[in-house]
């Protein structure tokens, strides 16, 4: 079968790879496996149970078929959800976890939502004053046993009438129909709803598969813990099905560590910040070393900040490399499983030293770009034929079309691009001209092939000097070094650039051990004179790589991190930049007197 729909993952993968793990959770210390055969059962009985709630596309319409909202951490759960929800021609809403909840009744409110799934007896105790204020909610299931109906109750009052049903409900969804509305909360203003088709997300999947390229192997694992609301997790997750692959979901960020020694995948995703978290960890383990040791470890580092995969480099270089692996990089691999075919981050620019460092140490990370809007895949560095390049996201997926605006933004065209915004025409169209969609993203082509992340054209601003800056670039540099968490750069209308910085306290405190400096709190670790001339001589080092105009000239540290609870970050842990500037409006007028 040539499979065209999201939900026909399951049903080719029968066909072609049936196995005893398609998907697996913990539950009471073990893992819980889930064959591609259960896995159908389970969607068909849902489907079949949804519709008998009166459940279903409504005449095709993505006005007017019902949505049901999905508030839960990644688990086998959300994605047979995901797939029975798509069988009927309904709409799913995924909601982050860490959503406010403004945010969370406007969504519900403008979806008009009928039905909620929620993951545990948490997110219901947070989000259900909210939930019951919306009319349109007729019910909430949750996952787990809490107070409210659980999900598996749906599933009883399926039958074989109703479940034939949904097979001539499936076998008139085509591929153009919509799959999901996935609501970003952007930087700025209210969340906007991405209107994304089966052939949208399915195009992406199937592109990035081949261009990565991926290949079908049912011997594979992926481990799975990005949120599946996020559409990168999600179209990775499809490409694992289509491509055999088990996706084990870890039990939490706090476990992922343990998780990974456990199930040895051979491939996950994740973020940038995540790999800085884990190289801290293996720096601070390397500085808890002493004598020979210690002076390996280091050695084996620097040497692998050198590596470029594009440079032959000498037999010498190549030969102490070797001695690293075997003394050092190895002890690194066997921590992350021992397996590790593929790392995949985005979401984020990725520090060109970390590339470097992981890629020398044979822990191959692999660095891609692409918003919501475009399904999400624009480009990724490929897997074969040394086709990556550090501080870029490689070239663009075969089958889209790039080119770069006058201004140097990403414009991008395909069967990736959305439907549009939902209840949104004006800003669809401001978005979409001619086919092509405008990104809001900078960027630049290196050797006319490998895509170059400079800024969000938005952020970009002028000092009064009239000299333009991009912050993007100065935040990346600075986030390079394993003691700053967080960094935002400002100076519009200013007559030179300053910083707001966020320590990295858990590297910072290790810092400040090590050179004896005693401290009692975050507030106090900032003040301390030491501190404060170290992250100085952090800034000038990093200054020297940008021009005069651009270099930061002031900087204040901040003893609290930013946060999505907090709300500098979105729920996908960007920076808002707006609400860090209001917030910290005092502490900014202090750097421009």
């Amino acid at each position: 079968m040539q499979p065209t729909r999201l939900f026909d993952a399951v049903a080719y993968q029968l066909e072609n790879f049936p196995k005893k793990d398609m998907l697996a959770t913990k539950q009471n210390g073990q893992w819980a496996k889930l064959s591609t055969h259960q896995t159908q059962q389970y969607i068909n009985k849902l489907s079949a149970g949804l519709l008998q709630l009166g459940i279903g596309a409504n005449n095709f319409s993505v006005e007017t078929a019902d949505k049901i909202a999905i508030i839960a951490n990644s688990c086998p759960e959300w994605l047979i959800t995901d797939m029975a929800v798509q069988q009927l021609g309904a709409i799913l809403i995924p909601i982050y976890p860490t959503t406010n909840e403004t945010e969370l009744a406007f969504i519900l409110n403008e979806a008009e939502v009928k039905y909620v799934f929620i993951g545990n007896q948490l997110l219901l105790n947070r989000y259900q004053s909210t939930i019951q204020k919306i009319s349109s909610i007729k019910n909430t299931f949750s996952f787990d046993e809490t107070t409210v109906d659980n999900w598996k109750g749906i599933m009883v009052s399926a039958t074989e009438a109703s479940i034939q049903k949904v097979e001539e409900i499936k076998a008139h969804i085509s591929s153009e129909y919509i799959a999901t509305i996935i609501y970003t909360s952007g930087t700025t203003g209210v969340p906007k709803g991405v209107m994304l088709s089966h052939k949208n997300i399915m195009s992406c999947a199937m592109f990035s598969k081949e261009s990565f390229p991926l290949p079908d192997n049912p011997e594979m694992r992926a481990l799975s813990f990005l949120p599946l609301n996020h559409i990168f997790e999600k179209c990775l997750s499809y490409i694992y099905l289509y491509s055999g692959i088990s996706i084990y979901f870890a039990e939490g960020l706090d476990k992922i560590g343990d998780n990974i020694r456990e199930v040895q995948p051979h491939i996950f995703t994740c973020v940038p910040r995540l790999l800085e978290k884990v190289f801290e960890k293996i720096l601070n383990a390397g500085y808890q070393l002493k004598g020979a040791k210690k002076k390996i470890f280091f050695w084996s580092v620097n040497l692998a900040k050198k590596y470029d995969n594009r440079k032959k480099h000498n037999p010498l270089y190549l030969l102490n490399l070797k001695i690293a692996n075997r003394l050092v990089f190895s002890k690194w691999r066997k921590a992350l499983g021992g397996h590790i075919d593929y790392i995949i981050t985005g979401g984020a620019a990725c520090p060109e030293n970390l590339l470097r460092i992981f890629n020398a140490a044979k822990i191959p990370v692999y660095e891609g770009y692409g918003p919501t809007e475009n399904s999400p895949v624009i480009s990724v560095n490929r897997a074969v034929n040394n086709q990556s390049l550090y501080g870029t996201v490689g070239p663009v997926i075969d089958g889209l079309q790039l080119k770069l605006e006058p201004d140097g933004e990403i414009c991008v065209k395909g069967p990736t691009v959305m439907m549009g915004y939902y209840k949104n025409e004006q800003l669809t169209q401001e978005s979409i001209i001619d086919g092509w969609l405008h990104t809001g993203d900078i960027g630049s082509l290196i050797e006319g092939r490998y895509l170059k992340i400079t800024d969000r054209k938005k952020e970009l601003f002028k000092t009064s000097n009239g000299k333009y800056v991009a912050p993007q670039p100065l935040e990346n540099k600075l986030k390079e070094s394993y003691l700053i968490e967080q960094a935002i750069v400002v100076g519009a209308e200013q007559k030179y650039v300053s910083a707001l910085i966020v320590p990295s306290f858990s590297a910072l405190k290790a810092w400040m051990e090590r050179h004896h400096l005693v401290f009692e709190n975050n507030e106090q670790a900032i003040r301390h004179v030491e501190v404060r001339k170290h992250y100085s001589s952090i800034i000038k080092e990093a200054n020297k790589l940008f021009n005069p105009h651009e270099q930061i000239k002031k900087h204040i540290l901040l003893s609290n991190e930013w946060s999505t609870e907090t709300g500098e970050l979105t729920p996908k842990l960007s920076l808002r930049r707006k609400v860090v500037v209001e917030k910290y409006k005092e502490k900014i007028n202090k750097l421009f007197p």
